[in-house]
């Protein structure tokens, strides 16, 4: 039967081409996508583990995926350090924008000052020294690299060109950071925020300290750190739904791809088939050869949508910076609904064949 189904495939190489392509398109829309989103998402989470704070303290609305607003009042931090169980504060402004070098996406930066939130998450300069000059920034490692700049360069920011005086580590927040008093001016947003990091004393109960604040200061929004990092894809608006939609499209073009071109090759071996039948061959026998064809199918589709993935991942990680990780689940998944839908769009073609009369295909053809 093996030497049949790759005698069928190899008979009608182009319609067996198209098919293969069909279910690799699947394939590679859900690896490219699911890997992208688990890149981007896990790398925010990475750089946000390095905050050694454990509250996260802003408004509604302050901040969100792709934007963020200094609407949250410097005034707090007296008032978060009178709570018991609170050591130290510092406000961060962040500040997304389009990327300076215009590729795609967009580009996080960090106003604060450096001393204190250097000294309360831990954080280094490496090289160099911490910005001084409000015309100054310190960026990491990685920043350094993929943007090609040098330490006691410049780099551009509201389109003015700012001194890079430092580099630290580990990355923690965004990869560029200037004094929180320049990004206060640059934005008009004089004592004001978009949050403030908490850190507690030694022994103090997250938990209880974040229900003390909400108790103190309600009406704001109090963020355990720990749990940005714990499923960072379940805190984008929407992604898993997303997802799960793209999923539902990949089997949706793996299906479609083999039904048409299954179907249309039944309709092509009308008389092939009507000989197998005249031969002895049973219903079930047809069924096998055309689903294992449309196995095969999907199998092909799977390893050079797999490559392609690959490849095309490295190619835009390269050009665009943007962190793909391709996980074992979303991995899985991909290959079950190339092969699931390989078999599943035969399925009526196969049922066809089976049900072909050989006295009717050799009378009329």
């Amino acid at each position: 039967m093996v030497d049949l189904i790759l005698a069928n495939l190899r008979t009608r190489p182009f319609r067996t081409l198209i098919s293969v392509v069909g279910v690799a398109l699947g394939v590679v829309l859900v690896m490219l996508f699911t890997g992208l989103a688990k890149g981007m998402t896990d790398d925010m989470a990475k750089r946000a583990a390095n905050w050694k704070a454990e509250i996260l303290f802003t408004r509604p609305g302050s901040m969100g995926l792709t934007s963020s607003n200094a609407n949250v009042s410097t005034l707090y931090q007296d008032r978060l350090q009178a709570i018991e169980g609170v050591e130290t504060t510092v406000p961060v402004i962040r500040y997304i924008t389009a990327n300076a070098d215009a590729r795609w996406g967009i580009e996080q930066i960090d106003g604060l000052e450096w001393g204190p939130f250097s000294e309360m998450n831990e954080i280094s300069i490496i090289e160099g020294r911490a910005p001084q000059a409000n015309d100054e920034v310190v960026v990491d490692e990685r920043h350094l690299r993929d943007k090609g700049l040098t330490l006691g360069g410049s780099t551009e920011i509201f389109g003015d060109k700012f001194k890079i005086v430092g580099i630290f580590a580990p990355p923690s927040g965004s990869r560029i950071k200037l004094t929180l008093a320049e990004m206060q001016e640059r934005l008009q947003a004089k004592d004001m925020c978009t949050y403030i990091l908490v850190k507690l004393k030694d022994g103090a109960d997250p938990a209880v300290v974040a229900s003390r604040i909400n108790e103190a200061l309600p009406g704001n929004k109090v963020n355990l750190t720990r749990d940005l990092v714990i499923d960072a894809q379940e805190r984008v608006p929407g992604l898993n739904t997303f997802l799960n939609v793209l999923v539902g499209l990949g089997a949706f073009v793996s299906t479609i791809f083999v039904l048409l071109s299954m179907y249309t090759t039944i309709t092509e071996r009308r008389k092939e088939i009507g000989i197998l039948k005249s031969l002895g061959a049973s219903k079930p026998f047809i069924i096998r050869v055309i689903e294992g064809e449309a196995l095969m199918i999907g199998v092909l589709g799977v390893l050079i949508g797999s490559l392609v993935s690959i490849a095309a991942a490295y190619g835009i990680e390269a050009a665009y910076e943007l962190p793909f990780t391709f996980s074992p689940g979303w991995v899985a998944t991909a290959i079950v609904i190339a092969l699931a839908g390989s078999l599943i769009g035969a399925l009526y073609p196969a049922w066809r064949a089976s049900d072909i009369d050989p006295v009717e295909v050799m009378v009329n053809e």
